[in-house]
């Protein structure tokens, strides 16, 4: 084996929230290095090259502790290369994220300050969390696939959204506004799909809905609070459904869908806990799934529980059990 590095590993992905990550780069490293902590870094150079980046560093070069900056996509690659490789258990890895994408979803959970020179504070105290990781296995062209995600999912309206703001993004813009109106377009124009879904091994729903959201934390899809009471570190997925509903009522819970209090105020939407998933769309293979920015093709989706497999460093104010 590889002698173990004790140095940190910085992965940056200079694109994240349209070029902010790669522009203000400079003055997150002499923040970093104003703090003493001890790292290398490299930049990534295209779309799925911090998987590549991290599976190498553990494998070949030794090391344990990684730092995303970025967004969620970001932590998404970061946290594939971690469990794509073999050769150290995850529980053995800590990662660490200085956030700076459009949603930053995961960060607001764990209520994690934008400002660079906190944050650098907060991995240099390294208090960590012992952290869910879902895995979700699926079928591109016939053949299984498994991606890992430390957030969240969805489908219908969610990935729908997904695929709008990725297009964006290509075409330089982005932003917590251009997000809304990804949002606004797609709720005009997108057709409810039937899925079937199971909890541990039971149907629990068979239906039409406009969304539907799988979670280890509380936000997804820019700031919306879908898991209100998600715990990251219970072994189970927190599951929001929202059932076929006009765009009108919808629209007119924009607010409290932010708030997480649309799970009590609107009668369209169902939650679910378990560890495993299935969902299966109706007809088959006609629904695609979104996990951090990413789009996964087709269904059925399967979902498995990770239950506290990496350290994750958090403010140590975080208000859920270490």
């Amino acid at each position: 084996m590889t002698e173990e590095n004790s140095k940190w590993l910085v992965v940056v992905n200079p694109k994240a929230s349209v070029g902010k990550s790669g522009k203000d780069w400079p003055l997150i490293k002499q923040t970093l290095v104003n703090e003493g902590i001890e790292f290398d870094d490299i930049l990534t150079e295209y779309p799925r090259h911090a998987i590549e980046i991290v599976r190498n560093a553990i494998v070949e070069k030794g090391y344990r502790k990684f730092i995303s900056v970025g967004g969620d996509g970001t932590n998404n690659e970061v946290v594939n290369g971690i469990f794509t490789q073999d050769l150290v258990p995850t529980n053995e890895i800590t990662m660490a994220t200085v956030p700076i994408g459009t949603g930053n979803d995961w960060s607001r959970t764990f209520g994690f300050p934008l400002d660079y020179q906190q944050v650098a504070k907060i991995i240099k105290e390294g208090h960590t969390f012992m952290h869910d990781i879902g895995k979700v296995t699926y079928y591109n062209d016939g053949d299984p696939q498994v991606r890992y995600f430390l957030n969240a999912a969805g489908t219908g309206l969610d990935e729908a959204v997904c695929q709008t703001t990725n297009a964006l993004k290509q075409q330089g813009k982005g932003g917590a506004a251009r997000y809304m109106v990804s949002v606004a377009k797609c709720l005009f124009k997108f057709d409810c799909v039937h899925i079937r879904l199971e909890v541990d091994d039971q149907r629990v729903f068979d239906d039409e809905i406009l969304s539907l959201s799988v979670g280890n934390c509380r936000f997804n899809g820019g700031g919306m609070m879908m898991m209100p009471e998600a715990i990251p570190n219970d072994g189970l997925f927190d599951i929001t459904v929202i059932r076929k509903v006009g765009i009108a009522k919808f629209a007119a819970n924009i607010s409290n869908i932010y708030d997480g209090s649309f799970t009590k105020k609107m009668k369209e939407v169902i939650q679910f806990h378990g560890r495993k998933i299935r969902i299966t769309s109706v007809p088959p293979h006609s629904i695609k799934v979104e996990t951090e920015g990413e789009t996964l093709t087709n269904s059925p989706f399967d979902f498995e529980m990770l239950q506290q497999s990496i350290n994750m460093v958090v403010p140590e104010t975080h208000q859920f059990g270490s």
